[in-house]
C-alpha cells in the first residue's frame, strides 16, 4: 500500500523536468498552474487593449505615468473593502466574489467601448487594481493550499502558468489587433479566459486535499463550523478594513518585503515611461512617414510585439531556470536575479544605447520579473499565517505596488517639468535606485532565513 501511495506517476515523473515534484503532487499542480495560466492569458489580453486606450491620447507616456499614479489613490478605497471582505468570509466565497466582480466591470467596460466613451484613464487605472488584485488573490490561495516546504519545491514550476498564459495572452493578443478586431470585442475574449480561471477554482476546492489544507482533517460539517468560529475571531468593520495597513507597520518582516516592493516597482514603472516616450515618438514619425495607418494601431502592435517577446523570454526562464536557482541558490538567488538585471539595463540606457538594444534590456526585465522575480514574490509569503498571506499580502500586492507607480508619477513630472530630465537622466536615477533596491533585499533575504528557522525577529510581536 505504501509502496503504491509513494510510487510516481508518469504526470509526476514528467514534471520533474521542472521541479522537485514529489508523489502524487503532480495533479494537483498542474489544476494550480492552468487556474493562473487562465488569469494571466485574460491579463494580457487586456493589458494590450490598455495600451493604444491610454498612449492614443494627448499627454501619451506621460498621462501613462500619472494614470499609474492614481491607481494609488483608487486603491485608498478600494483595498480597505477588500480587507474587510476578507475577514469577514471564508477562503471560497473571497475567490469568487473578487472573480465575478471583475467579471461583471469587464462588461461595463465593453458597453463603454461600444458606446466610444472616453474611458482610457478609468481602464487604465482599473486595470492595474484588476491584475493585482486577482495575482495577489491566487497566490494567498496557493500559499494557504501549501506549505512552506512544498512551496518552495512547487511554486517554480506553478510559476511557468504565470509566464504561460502571459506568453498566450500576448500573442493572441497582437493577432487580435493586427486583424484589426476592435478593443470591444477583445475584451471578450478575456472574460471568457476569466470564466474558466473562475472554474479552475471551483475544481481546486472541491478537491480533498485542497480541502484538508484549508481545514484539516476536517470532513464538510466541520468544515463549515471552522469556517464560522474563524469568522467569528476575524477582526469587523472599520479594523478589519485597515488591519493589512496595521500588521505591514506592525511586522518588520512586512514591512521590507513592502520596501523592496515598492522599489521595485518605483524602477520598474519609471522605465516604462522611458519606454513608453521612445515607443510614442516612433508611432508619431511612423504615422508621418506613412508606415503606420494610426498611433493606435502602431502602439497595439509595438506592445503585442514586446509582450509576446517577454513572454517568450518569461517561459523560458520559468521553465527551466527559476527552480534550478531556488534549488542551488535558494531564496536568495531569486531575490537577487531581478536587481541585476534591472541594474545592468538602466546602466546600458544611462549611456544612451540604441532604442533597438534598450528595448531587448527592458524586454530582459520584465521578463525576468514575470518568472524569477514572481516566484520570490510567491515564496516570501509562505512562512507567514493565514491573515498575513490574504490580508497584508493583498496590501502589498496592491496598495504598495500603486504606490510605487504614484512614486514614478512624482518622479517623471518633477523630472520632466523641474529638472528637464531626458531619458538618459531618467535612466541613471534607476540606477541609484536599485543600489538601495539591492540593500534592501540582503535585509530581507536574512530575515526570511530566521523566520524559515522558526526564529522571531527581535521587534516582532510574540504571535509573529
Amino acid at each position: 500500500m505504501n509502496d503504491k501511495k509513494n510510487r510516481k506517476s508518469p504526470l509526476d515523473t514528467f514534471l520533474q523536468l521542472f521541479a522537485d515534484v514529489r508523489p502524487g503532487e503532480g495533479f494537483g499542480v498542474v489544476v494550480m498552474t492552468l487556474t493562473i495560466l487562465m488569469l494571466m492569458f485574460s491579463y494580457y489580453i487586456i493589458k494590450t487593449v490598455r495600451e493604444p486606450l491610454i498612449l492614443d491620447v494627448e499627454g501619451g507616456a506621460e498621462l501613462k505615468s500619472y494614470s499609474s499614479g492614481l491607481q494609488a489613490i483608487a486603491l485608498v478605497f478600494a483595498l480597505p473593502v477588500y480587507n474587510w471582505l476578507a475577514a469577514t468570509v471564508n477562503t471560497k466565497r473571497l475567490l469568487f466574489y473578487v472573480v465575478g466582480f471583475f467579471l461583471l466591470c469587464i462588461q461595463g467596460f465593453f458597453f463603454a467601448l461600444q458606446a466610444s466613451l472616453p474611458v482610457g484613464v478609468i481602464f487604465f487605472v482599473w486595470v492595474g487594481i484588476f491584475s493585482l488584485s486577482t495575482i495577489g488573490l491566487f497566490w494567498s490561495f496557493a500559499n494557504e493550499v501549501y506549505t512552506r516546504e512544498a512551496g518552495e519545491r512547487l511554486f517554480p514550476v506553478i510559476g511557468i502558468g504565470m509566464t504561460g498564459g502571459a506568453f498566450a495572452g500576448s500573442f493572441l493578443a497582437k493577432e487580435l489587433f493586427g486583424d484589426d478586431v476592435s478593443p470591444a470585442v477583445v475584451l471578450q475574449v478575456a472574460a471568457g479566459l476569466l470564466v474558466a480561471h473562475g472554474a479552475l477554482y471551483a475544481f481546486s476546492l472541491s478537491r480533498k486535499e485542497v480541502r484538508d489544507a484549508l481545514s484539516p482533517g476536517s470532513d464538510e460539517h466541520a468544515e463549515e463550523a471552522a469556517d464560522d468560529a474563524a469568522a467569528a475571531e476575524k477582526p469587523k468593520g472599520f479594523r478589519a478594513a485597515v488591519e493589512g495597513f496595521a500588521l505591514v507597520f506592525d511586522r518588520p518582516y512586512l514591512r521590507l518585503i513592502a520596501l523592496l516592493i515598492l522599489l521595485l516597482n518605483l524602477v520598474n514603472t519609471t522605465g516604462e515611461y522611458i519606454l513608453s516616450s521612445y515607443v510614442v515618438d516612433l508611432a508619431n514619425e511612423a504615422v508621418a512617414n506613412g508606415e503606420a495607418n494610426s498611433v493606435g494601431a502602431f502602439l497595439g502592435e509595438f506592445y503585442g510585439d514586446f509582450f509576446f517577446w517577454v513572454n517568450v523570454a518569461g517561459v523560458t526562464l520559468q521553465a527551466f531556470v527559476a527552480s534550478r536557482i531556488v534549488k542551488y541558490l535558494g531564496i536568495g538567488g531569486v531575490i537577487f536575479a531581478l536587481p541585476m538585471v534591472s541594474g545592468a539595463a538602466y546602466a546600458m540606457a544611462s549611456f544612451g544605447v540604441a532604442f533597438s538594444v534598450f528595448r531587448w534590456a527592458k524586454t530582459s526585465e520584465n521578463a525576468t520579473d514575470y518568472s524569477v522575480m514572481n516566484t520570490a514574490r510567491a515564496m516570501l509569503w509562505l512562512p507567514t499565517s493565514r491573515e498575513e498571506k490574504y490580508v497584508a499580502k493583498q496590501t502589498v500586492d496592491t496598495f504598495v505596488v500603486r504606490l510605487g507607480d504614484l512614486l514614478s508619477a512624482g518622479l517623471v513630472f518633477a523630472g520632466t517639468t523641474w529638472f528637464g530630465l531626458s531619458p538618459q537622466g531618467f535612466a541613471l536615477t534607476n540606477v541609484a535606485l536599485v543600489v538601495v533596491w539591492i540593500g534592501l533585499g540582503w535585509l530581507l533575504y536574512r530575515s526570511y532565513q530566521r523566520l524559515a528557522e522558526g526564529k522571531r525577529d527581535p521587534a516582532s510581536p510574540a504571535t509573529f
